[in-house]
């Protein structure tokens, strides 16, 4: 799937692998409730939580089941958020996720980066269908996904367990075949 980590540019963003460098930047991102909020994960608590995470990135790219990119703006240097294939089946299909730091919300981020790993995906991985589940609730993440395109498939039922509780979860679809913004 993947020999070399790809970089990709967008005319705003870069798309960059996640390397210890950016443990501080993982820390500020993923240790901020408003970002974990919808997340099947609690606030990091300290710094050495964002390096295990930067080590599960990497293993997970290593082992070809997964690839996260980190967000950076082209004029910046920290990175801003994350976005990528959570799951990868060769010429099927893979699931995104994606996260940005809260003072950088709904200024179309997201949308960039979205889009450019999904023309990564279709055209370089040949992935037929991109999936995406969203915690019922999460507004945002739900008009994102039927702003790009993605379809809503259904609600699966109590399918996520976190904090104690059972979370109805949305899911949303891309096919290659399907028009998308």
């Amino acid at each position: 799937m993947f020999d070399k980590f790809p970089t990709i540019r967008t005319p705003h963003l870069e798309l960059i692998q996640i390397t210890e460098a950016h443990a501080e930047d993982l820390y500020k991102l993923f240790g901020d409730s408003n970002v974990t909020r919808f997340y099947n994960l609690t606030p990091l608590e300290c710094p050495d939580d964002a390096h295990r995470l930067i080590d599960h990135f990497r293993k997970r790219f290593e082992s070809k089941a997964a690839i996260r990119w980190g967000i950076r703006l082209n004029d910046r240097k920290d990175i801003i958020g994350t976005v990528g294939f959570n799951n990868f089946t060769p010429k099927h299909r893979a699931n995104i996720g994606y996260d940005l730091q809260y003072a950088y919300w709904n200024r179309g981020i997201c949308t960039e980066a979205l889009h450019a790993i999904i023309s990564f995906g279709f055209h370089a991985l040949n992935i037929n269908r991109i999936e995406s589940e969203v915690m019922e609730g999460n507004a945002s993440s739900i008009h994102l996904m039927h702003k790009i395109g993605f379809k809503h498939e259904g609600t699966l039922r109590d399918w996520m367990y976190w904090n104690n509780r059972h979370y109805d979860m949305l899911m949303f679809s891309l096919l290659r075949s399907d028009p998308h913004q």
